[in-house]
């Protein structure tokens, strides 16, 4: 393998870290917000859906920007996030604080997810670099720079890095908290070493904040105690990683006793038999999709996609892979290829048939597959991937090395296997989500470039069939981002048709053009079903989030006259003061722009 310079080195990482930011940043701020980044906007400015803590402005006949806009205290956040759906004060701090100085339209308040995305993959270079020693200086570099370039295209990442939600942020920080962990347990090995208590304080100081960013990061940190039961020997490192996680523990511990964690807490439990209901009476008719009863093939069902999609070179094959008959042949084949390459990996010069039978055996179920043949190629191909993945890690010089690979394996499983033991825990499948088990993803870009850098050292008959296949796959993967991109990806986006550009901010913008003093805005008075009383339920007879979110854009020192319209279900409108004429500034048509 040639040497790559410390020059060439940078301009690679930074020539991926700039593709990283521009995939990111493409389109960033073309889709108007939907619900979950709207509650996201709201609390992170103390205002709680539907006006729970503002009584004093919605229960007038009139109300202003001004008296919408009114200084907020720490106990109007507090009950913010507590009716928010996800507990995550830390990232509402953020971007608290960059509205401040950024403002607030949708590509701004996406911005720190974009950053935080980017930066997790440079974070990711230095954790492999930092924690991952091949046997030359020069595979490790060249490993660290292939998992930051899958990082850098990898859908999922793209996709949630366009939203106003805490999944970026809790990607880095779980990962830096990994990379924390990794040095400790690093430490514990040298028995003449001091214990790093800066390092306990700043793992402990992590664990704080990723469970305030979100609550599931805790299962990442499973992920370490499983690792450090298996491995970790000496005493006082167990003593002052307790002490750690108590640290952390402690920290986080008012905000679940007296804040809005625990509101968070009561939330889950309620959603736990909400969720449980419909599985049971109307598992394919609600509004949030297809939610079944949790036995062993419905969390099989819902659990192969959510693996298969953590992989990019598995990528969207979860829908092939119910196809049963499709499916075995496909493993079979690939089964049969892996065998190949088991048996002649060592040898310099095999027979001539096995140079053909390997290529022709991934290819021999083309004619046969009944659907999408190429998916089902891209899955026989899968089986020798992951051969060279598992071979990788056998592999490894020291037994150190082993156990940092244990480390990536457990990381990159156990958060998604946890979401399936809550399904069957609670009894319905909602909760098995790609975004809930999204910490595992940096991990999984890791195995895979082992995967490919052993790819590369094989012999070419080997390795140009496999090749071939993995730019059929890198052709999915170029539509599925062209998909999300164009807003019509529902497992990334949501959303099967394209949203319009935000029409709270741009109904904002005219009222401001428009409004003259005597002048009055109506807005409409559309009833959402309400859900969760802890969430949103509204003490008012009329709906106020549209107000809200229009009021979210109008200058705070502004004293437009405005009011519910409560028989109106659809339209701003603008009421011209000394003439009477209506003027539309929009029409949500329904559920149609409430998006």
């Amino acid at each position: 393998m040639p040497t790559i310079t410390t020059r060439n080195r940078l301009l690679i990482l930074g020539g991926i870290l700039i593709i990283a930011l521009g995939l990111r940043l493409y389109r960033a701020g073309t889709y108007g917000i939907y619900f979950d980044e709207k509650s996201t906007l709201l609390i992170s400015q103390g205002v709680c859906l539907e006006g729970a803590n503002q009584r004093d402005v919605f229960t007038q006949t009139y109300f202003t920007p001004r008296q919408f806009w009114k200084p907020k205290t720490l106990a109007d956040f507090m009950e913010a996030n507590a009716r928010g759906d996800i507990g995550s004060p830390f990232y509402f701090w953020i971007l608290w604080c960059w509205i401040k100085v950024f403002g607030l339209s949708d590509l701004s308040i996406r911005l720190p997810s974009v950053i935080f995305s980017t930066l997790t993959i440079g974070l990711l270079y230095a954790f492999v670099k930092r924690h991952i020693r091949l046997k030359a200086p020069d595979q490790t570099e060249a490993l660290a720079l292939l998992a930051c370039g899958l990082a850098a295209v990898e859908p999922f990442f793209i996709a949630y890095s366009q939203m106003a939600r805490t999944y970026s942020l809790t990607f880095f920080m779980t990962l830096l908290a990994t990379h924390v962990f990794g040095v400790i347990v690093e430490r514990q090995l040298q028995p003449q070493s001091k214990q790093p208590l800066v390092l306990y304080g700043c793992y402990g100081l992590l664990v704080a904040l990723c469970i305030y960013s979100h609550y599931l990061t805790a299962t990442v940190f499973l992920g370490h105690a499983a690792y450090a039961l298996l491995y970790v020997r000496r005493l006082s490192t167990w003593v002052w990683l307790g002490a750690a996680a108590l640290f952390g523990a402690l920290l986080t511990l008012p905000w679940f006793l007296y804040g809005s964690g625990y509101w968070h807490i009561k939330t889950l439990a309620y959603q736990a038999k909400f969720y449980r209901n419909i599985a049971l009476t109307n598992p394919t008719g609600s509004p949030f999709g297809p939610i079944y009863p949790a036995t062993f093939m419905t969390i099989i069902k819902r659990g192969v996609p959510i693996f298969s999609d953590l992989f990019i070179i598995t990528n969207g094959l979860g829908g092939a892979l119910l196809g049963i008959r499709n499916s075995l042949l496909a493993l079979l084949l690939g089964g049969l290829a892996t065998g190949l390459l088991h048996r002649f990996f060592a040898v310099d010069k095999p027979p001539t048939w096995v140079k053909v039978a390997f290529a022709g055996l991934l290819l021999a179920g083309l004619p046969m597959y009944t659907v999408v043949p190429l998916r089902f190629l891209v899955l026989s191909a899968a089986v020798p991937m992951g051969y060279l993945i598992v071979r990788s890690l056998a592999e490894a010089t020291s037994g150190q090395q082993r156990q940092t690979f244990i480390l990536l394996v457990l990381l990159t499983f156990i958060p998604t296997l946890f979401l399936l033991f809550m399904a069957w825990r609670s009894g319905h499948t909602f909760g098995i989500t790609q975004r809930y088990s999204g910490f595992s993803f940096p991990y999984a870009c890791i195995l895979i470039a082992l995967g490919l850098q052993q790819l590369v050292e094989q012999r070419w008959w080997f390795s140009v069939p496999l090749a071939g296949i993995l730019l059929v796959q890198a052709g999915f993967v170029g539509q599925l981002l062209r998909q999300i991109y164009a807003g019509t990806e529902p497992k990334y986006t949501y959303f099967s048709a394209p949203r319009i550009k935000n029409p709270y901010w741009s109904s904002a913008q005219q009222l401001k053009q428009r409004y003259r003093v005597g002048d009055t805005i109506l807005y409409p008075n559309m009833k959402r079903i309400i859900y969760a009383d802890s969430i949103d339920k509204t003490y008012s007879s009329v709906a106020l989030l549209d107000a809200q979110l229009v009021n979210v854009y109008l200058p705070p020192t502004a004293d437009y006259w405005q009011r519910i319209d409560a028989n109106e279900h659809d339209k701003i409108v603008l009421v011209k003061g000394k003439t009477g004429q209506k003027i539309t500034i929009f029409d949500f048509k329904g559920t149609t722009y409430r998006y």
